[in-house]
């Protein structure tokens, strides 16, 4: 076994921090896209 396996320091699951990424990136890019909608709308 790895010696690295042993002293794991977040035992937390992947696909969690996975999804919040996915999920933060995504509310990011359609903030940017609903601001520049509500701005071409105006102008």
């Amino acid at each position: 076994m790895n010696e690295f396996e042993h002293n794991v320091q977040s035992k937390r699951n992947d696909a969690i921090d996975a999804g919040v990424g996915f999920v933060v990136s995504f509310v990011f890019f359609a903030a940017i896209f609903t601001i520049a909608t509500v701005i071409d709308l105006v102008a």
